[in-house]
């Protein structure tokens, strides 16, 4: 079975900086394309990165220029570098594949304060 678990979160001022980490077991991780995504209160969850096997990353226009993605297959881990952090990317953080294949972990709060 599949196990999502996510770490890294905190709480930071606004202009600060977090890495977030994901670490996937159970699966075949390196063929898998990757995604973080984000869930605000009272919002629905939303796309913030993904990237391919291969290691090419995309950026929802919310992270663009501030947050990086990488990963490291050998590790079966996925990464969230977030830089410049605003108060408006106040949310849960959660790792799953692109088509969110597997079961939600419990994510990683991420609290930016003005």
């Amino acid at each position: 079975q599949v196990q999502l678990v996510e770490s890294g979160g905190g709480l930071v001022q606004s202009g600060g900086s977090l890495r977030l980490s994901c670490v996937v077991s159970g699966s075949a991780f390196s063929i898998k394309s990757m995604a973080w995504y984000r869930q605000a209160p009272g919002k629905e969850r939303e796309l913030v990165a993904t990237i391919t096997s291969g290691g090419s990353p995309n950026y929802e226009d919310s992270g663009k220029g501030r947050f990086t993605i990488s990963r490291d297959n050998a590790k079966k881990a996925l990464y969230l570098q977030m830089n410049s952090l605003k108060p408006e990317d106040t949310a849960v953080y959660y790792c799953n594949t692109v088509s969110r294949s597997y079961y939600w972990g419990q994510g990683t709060q991420v609290t930016v304060s003005s």
